[in-house]
């Protein structure tokens, strides 16, 4: 076929398959020829046997604390050559904003999992679901929970929406986890992500066999993964059921996420006014989410429910802001709306709002001709926004059932809130719903009974409103999924997602044993003690259980009356004789602070050396009270080591936890906790001379 438009290509076993032109993918805007699918057929046993083989050595020979680096530096490339990428995304009819959403947004995600990997992950390629649990009497046989990489492949299958971010909030956990992956675009877009895995190619960044895209069908790809594999799918309930039934999933038990498009809906409170400021935010948030992305979102307000009182002010109002918004080519100044991603969605648009017409309103939509601005537009994918009114929810089943994935809502009256949380349950599970209120009340009450049916629940008032993110925007560091007809799926959530990716399993045996395997120190476990003392140590030369048991000190009264005069800490228990003798402890005690104080007194090395600063404390507990005359003594041990990728103008350093113990005069526990501290690495030659 010979044709002047490029032909795509997927990007399999290290090369880029596809000389041979297949169908015609059109800009959304003109409808002009502008991209052909490939015709090459993919042999999916090469691109698995390329990943297990390739993918997983070239993303293992990294740690957690590599791989975030690394994905940072992806994402950094990205922005520096977005402008190559908005130029594309134009084709898919989104505007300059719409597009924003997709490729900074996707890049912007690359950088929030960075984050999350080098916060949250430790070095190494195991994670360590602590703390272990004992399992006996004597402290000999304990028990924990460690997360290992998978070794298997993750497939990857996106809606048309997204092009670039819909893969992007996928690759970042998978990536972060070890996983090799193989991602598939919907078709009708896929020229944009072909052009994004073009530049991380590019790049140089991208491990081998880490990432492999498929433009086109799946042919037997789903029929060839075993028990170490992933499948993720994003796109309609229909299409995820079809996929989930797959035999070879099932009779392998291939775990299968899914998130579908759902009927999302909007509260909006019946304590809201058409004076109050919440009011207008209601409707701006309705009307924004028919309009981004003409409405092609699977976050998108579907049903807006409203208090019947306020149906006429609030119909009014929208169809006033939805009449401002100019549609058209969105390289025409003041054009704020694009089209729909193809002619298929446009014809699909239109038959689910003539299902949903039946028995209902239109209020505002196409009905003085609809013409939107541009040149060649007229050939365009361009679909008019459309607001319906049904006046009685809880008899019409269609707003209910039926989504047209465009820029479509309906609206519809409650009398009560019992009867606003009936009907935003009708859409038999949502990815998101927003409620607008004052009153905290009425949060306390709606939000835990709606979020049973909903993935994610956004409530919106004046307070939040100048910095909320909105309702139709999935967030790096919160869960992205729902219940139900929203398929039943999670993605994103911070650390969450990467532990989809990984293997959990229980591990019993010695705290010894266990603090070999998990490289995190167990306690009871055997430790190392030399005349060095560890603060002494440089990071390189640090090995977890490394330990140090202080000498003792006795807490007296004039410690506690110290204290006391420094901190301005006067509570009875530490200077009320007579009201402490009738407690529960019978005696003064120590203040708890003063303990942890006298400990790191006990501890610390106090000459300079490898340890910068002290900045965190985690899991603190003070398990026994301390009095006047009792003697305490602390065991510092190394119990994790977190390297640190190297930055400019700053010395090589790396992040120790310490487990520190304080016991008393009879070797019972008093306080326990974690310390946090920067510790230098070895100076190079270079360094030192």
């Amino acid at each position: 076929m010979q044709t002047s438009a490029p032909t795509l290509q997927s990007f399999i076993a290290g090369r880029w398959i596809g000389q041979q032109a297949a169908g015609a993918l059109k800009s959304a805007i003109n409808g002009k020829t502008v991209f052909h699918a490939h015709a090459d057929s993919i042999d999916f046993a090469e691109a698995l046997a390329f990943a297990r083989r390739a993918g997983i050595k070239s993303l293992l020979a990294m740690d957690f604390q590599q791989r975030a680096a690394r994905l940072k530096a992806m994402a950094a490339y990205l922005i520096e050559h977005k402008e190559k990428l908005y130029a594309i995304s134009h084709h898919t009819g989104a505007t300059r904003a719409d597009s924003w959403i997709d490729i900074e947004g996707g890049s912007g995600t690359l950088f929030a999992y960075a984050g999350v990997g080098a916060g949250e992950l430790p070095s190494g390629n195991i994670v360590h679901e602590g703390p272990a649990v004992p399992l006996g009497k004597k402290g000999s046989f304990a028990g924990t929970h460690i997360l290992v990489p998978r070794g298997g492949v993750a497939v990857h299958i996106n809606a048309f929406n997204f092009p670039i971010w819909g893969l992007l909030e996928k690759f970042a956990p998978t990536f972060l986890a070890g996983m090799p992956c193989i991602a598939k675009p919907a078709t009708a877009t896929s020229y944009l992500t072909e052009a994004m895995v073009r530049l991380l190619n590019e790049s140089g960044l991208l491990p081998e066999g880490a990432l492999q895209l498929v433009i086109g069908s799946t042919g037997d790809l789903l029929d060839r993964l075993d028990g170490q594999d992933v499948v993720t799918f994003t796109g309609s309930a229909d299409t995820a059921a079809r996929l989930r039934a797959n035999p070879n999933l099932i009779a392998r038990s291939v775990p299968f996420n899914a998130e579908a498009d759902s009927l999302n809906c909007a509260i909006l409170a019946s304590d809201v006014t058409p004076d109050d400021e919440e009011f207008d935010l209601f409707v701006k948030e309705v009307a924004r989410e028919m309009s981004v992305k003409a409405g092609q979102k699977c976050t998108a307000i579907r049903r807006a429910i409203v208090p019947r009182k306020h149906l006429d002010a609030v119909a009014e109002r929208l169809a006033a802001r939805l009449a401002k918004i100019a549609v058209g080519d969105p390289s025409v100044e003041g054009v704020k709306m694009g089209a729909l991603a193809s002619k298929a969605q446009q014809a699909d648009v239109a038959e689910r709002v003539a299902l949903l017409c039946t028995g209902n309103e239109i209020v505002f939509g196409d009905k003085s001709g609809f013409k939107p601005m541009g040149e060649g537009t007229a050939e365009g994918s361009f679909f008019a926004p459309t607001l319906l009114l049904c006046r009685d929810g809880a008899a019409n089943s269609a707003v209910h059932d039926v989504e047209a994935f465009g820029p479509v809502s309906t609206l519809m009256p409650y009398d009560d809130i019992e009867q606003a949380i009936e009907l935003s349950a009708r859409g038999k599970g949502s990815l998101v719903s927003t409620l607008v209120t004052r009153d905290p009340g009425v949060a306390a009450k709606v939000v835990p009974a709606i979020a049973a049916w909903h993935g994610r629940v956004h409530i919106l008032d004046r307070e939040a409103a100048g910095e909320s993110t909105g309702h139709g925007s999935p967030l790096p560091l919160l869960k992205h999924g729902g219940p139900g007809r929203a398929g039943g799926g999670e993605e994103l959530g911070g650390v969450r997602a990467v532990k989809h990716y990984l293997q959990r399993a229980a591990v019993q045996g010695s705290p010894t044993m266990l603090t070999a395997v998990t490289g995190e120190y167990v306690r009871g476990a055997r430790v190392q003690e030399a005349d060095l003392h560890p603060f002494r140590k440089w990071f390189d030369d640090l090995s977890v259980g490394d330990s140090l048991l202080t000498h003792r000190r006795t807490v007296t009264d004039a410690d506690i009356v110290a204290f006391g005069g420094i901190s301005g800490d006067y509570f009875y228990m530490h200077f009320d004789e007579i009201a402490a003798r009738e407690s529960p402890f019978g005696k003064r005690i120590a203040h708890g602070y003063f303990v942890l104080s006298a400990a790191a007194g006990l501890f610390v090395s106090p000459a300079k050396g490898p340890v910068l600063a002290n900045y965190g404390l985690d899991t603190l507990r003070f398990v026994k009270p301390v009095g006047i005359g009792d003697t305490i003594q602390a065991r510092l041990t190394c119990k994790r080591k977190i390297d640190r990728p190297a930055k400019k103008d700053q010395p090589a350093q790396g992040v120790v936890a310490w487990d520190v113990q304080v016991t008393n005069q009879d070797g019972e526990m008093v306080a326990s906790y974690d310390i946090l501290t920067l510790v230098l690495k070895r100076p190079t030659a270079q360094q030192a001379g």
